[in-house]
């Protein structure tokens, strides 16, 4: 007898705050600010020493405004504090901890009471919901699993949402591609770059990925251009949605995109309060649709109450759509600590992501290396050729990718077009600026 599936769609209600006018979300952001701040300084003595060093005190919050009288706080600040310093709770209250690689300098350690898991686990939900993904789905998870917050939190955002989680975790291409195969996963989880290394994997086999059963992919941990979601969808046949968040802050689920509208990611502000400063003057707090850089402070967090922290992510702030009371975050545009000055202009590696998509037969993959041979900085672009363009049309692409970075990015570089696959793949966040100078 032959078995016939039918799909049942469960319930798939937001949450209250979802829906909440703009003044609802500032009254109870005023509240929660109050209540953070003295957290935080009766419990935190770096807070206390900042606070009283600046000649602030929690009292002095009477509007939203007045937070900017208080002091950024600095991924330094967690280096320096290094394991547990800022932690809020005593250790048996702290239900998970989690760590950056340290790759740059000593870990950031991050800490989360049970209350914090879940105000993770409900929000990173409500991510996954604005960006299609529904109840009783199959999720594929392509996240990094471990100390790296991205694997467990979207994880925990799925289980949460109420579908049936597939915890692949990252790498082992070949057996992601044997999953997604047989175990008919209705969305994915993973990096941008490595959804794209997913996808010229199955070509390289004969597969087409647009016949997957994968109908959303919700991509974040790196900044990706629109380019590069035209990328995603017209490979894989899906919609494409971004997601934000960052371990100090909380993790993924700080703000999602809507499948609707595909305008940027809603902060959760019922959680969250955004601001944009002056990546320059660090003094100047900027209005809505004024680019700068994006500091957070959370409203609600236990174990490690986060307040005014610098991203380094460069983006703006601007009204909410398909959540109206909540606003959203421009595309990030880079972070001001990857900016490359290169003899006196500013360049992001998604500038030239932006750029080389526009141009036949040049691929996303590519590798900026920063050398100084002789007293001067010389930026060269290593990127992949696509299969169908031959060694003749690659040394056009490549002479007009020189010119296009000329044109819109104000500076000169070298341009070496290299042959499929030869550049190297990652299963997380991806690295894409080598400075081989001199130290």
């Amino acid at each position: 007898m032959t078995q016939t599936s039918t799909r049942i769609e469960l319930p798939n209600p937001l949450d209250p705050e979802e829906t909440m006018s703009r003044d609802q979300i500032e009254s109870i952001q005023l509240a929660r600010l109050k209540e953070t701040l003295a957290y935080a300084y009766d419990r935190v003595p770096l807070y206390r020493e900042k606070y009283d060093t600046a000649g602030v005190h929690p009292t002095d919050l009477k509007e939203l405004s007045d937070l900017a009288k208080f002091p950024f706080t600095e991924k330094e600040d967690l280096r320096k504090t290094y394991p547990f310093g800022m932690f809020a709770v005593p250790q048996h209250e702290v239900a998970r901890l989690h760590a950056s690689s340290g790759t740059t300098g000593r870990a950031t350690v991050v800490g989360y009471t049970q209350k914090d898991l879940d105000d993770w686990a409900k929000l990173g939900a409500r991510c996954l919901r604005l960006a299609g993904v529904k109840p009783g789905w199959k999720v594929h998870n392509a996240y990094g699993y471990g100390l790296f917050t991205g694997g467990l939190g979207a994880h925990a955002a799925a289980e949460h949402l109420g579908t049936t989680v597939i915890p692949m975790s990252g790498g082992q291409t070949e057996k992601q591609i044997t999953l997604i195969q047989d175990f008919e996963p209705d969305a994915i989880l993973a990096t941008p770059t490595y959804l794209l290394t997913i996808g010229d994997a199955m070509q390289r086999q004969g597969l087409d990925p647009r016949k997957t059963s994968l109908k959303t992919a919700v991509c974040g941990a790196e900044p990706w251009t629109e380019e590069m979601r035209h990328e995603l969808e017209v490979m894989f046949d899906l919609d494409a949605c971004d997601i934000y968040g960052l371990s100090e802050v909380m993790g993924p689920g700080v703000a999602g995109e809507s499948h609707e509208t595909k305008d940027g990611n809603h902060i959760w502000e019922d959680h969250f309060r955004p601001e944009i400063i002056d990546a320059f003057d660090d003094t100047q707090v900027l209005g809505d649709g004024q680019h700068g850089e994006l500091v957070f402070t959370a409203l609600t967090k236990q174990a490690l109450p986060i307040i005014r922290y610098r991203t380094h992510d460069l983006s703006r702030l601007l009204p909410g759509t398909a959540r109206e009371g909540h606003r959203r975050m421009g595309r990030i545009t880079g972070r001001s600590d990857d900016m490359i000055i290169l003899r006196g202009v500013n360049l992001f590696p998604s500038q030239i992501e932006e750029i080389a998509l526009r141009i036949p037969g040049l691929s996303p993959h590519f590798q900026l290396e920063i050398t100084r041979p002789d007293r001067m900085d010389q930026l060269a672009v290593r990127i992949e050729r696509r299969e169908d363009c031959d060694s003749d049309r690659a040394i056009q692409a490549g002479k007009d990718l020189a010119k296009q970075i000329k044109i819109h990015v104000g500076s000169s570089c070298a341009i070496e077009v290299v042959v499929p696959g030869s550049l190297a793949r990652s299963s997380g966040k991806l690295r894409r600026i080598y400075d081989l100078r001199e130290k």
